[in-house]
């Protein structure tokens, strides 16, 4: 196989190989950047942080959910108060933490980025997503985004989260993601 152009020498699998525009490479680490910056906040609950990767009036569009529009809707979804502070919300936060006892946990693992379609002014874009939390193995799903630019960022215009399967005794899922 010849690694420069990812094709056979017999020359039976088409090339794969593209030169991408300088454009294009920026749009794609901006993209990643955006999906790190939902997972890591919504990992923390720092719900305003999470809601600045999507655009003023972004979509997030949860599986048997009506859409949130907005930041502060998607806010509100998420169980958060958009009148109130991040500095608030992560008090709230930590007193639920201290009045049940348990330390919450959550992680976010995204795999398999795939960029469907990337042009100067949209991207599609999909991933899986596995989350873990104090319980283990919580749920997995999938992300289905697209993505425009805002200034030097590209950000989250719509987002649909699928969750393919969940855990018995699932943290948040299990009460979040309707079947």
């Amino acid at each position: 196989m010849c690694i420069a152009c990812m094709s056979t020498t017999s020359g039976l699998r088409p090339k794969l190989r593209r030169t991408m525009e300088p454009w294009e490479l920026h749009a794609r680490e901006a993209i990643r950047d955006s999906i790190a910056q939902y997972n890591h906040a919504g990992d923390r609950f720092f719900l305003e942080e999470l809601a600045a990767a999507f655009c003023e009036d972004g979509v997030l569009e949860v599986a048997g959910r009506d859409p949130a529009v907005g930041r502060s809707a998607i806010i509100t979804l998420l169980g958060g108060d958009p009148t109130k502070s991040a500095d608030e919300l992560r008090e709230a936060a930590k007193a639920k933490n201290a009045a049940t006892g348990e330390r919450r946990i959550v992680r976010h693992n995204i795999a398999n980025i795939r960029f469907e379609s990337v042009t100067p002014t949209e991207a599609r874009v999909s991933c899986y997503f596995t989350v873990l939390t104090q319980i283990g193995l919580d749920h997995y799903g999938r992300y289905r985004d697209v993505f425009v630019p805002v200034d030097t960022r590209w950000l989250i215009k719509h987002r649909r989260v699928t969750v393919d399967w969940r855990a018995e005794g699932a943290t948040f899922a299990s009460t979040f993601f309707k079947r």
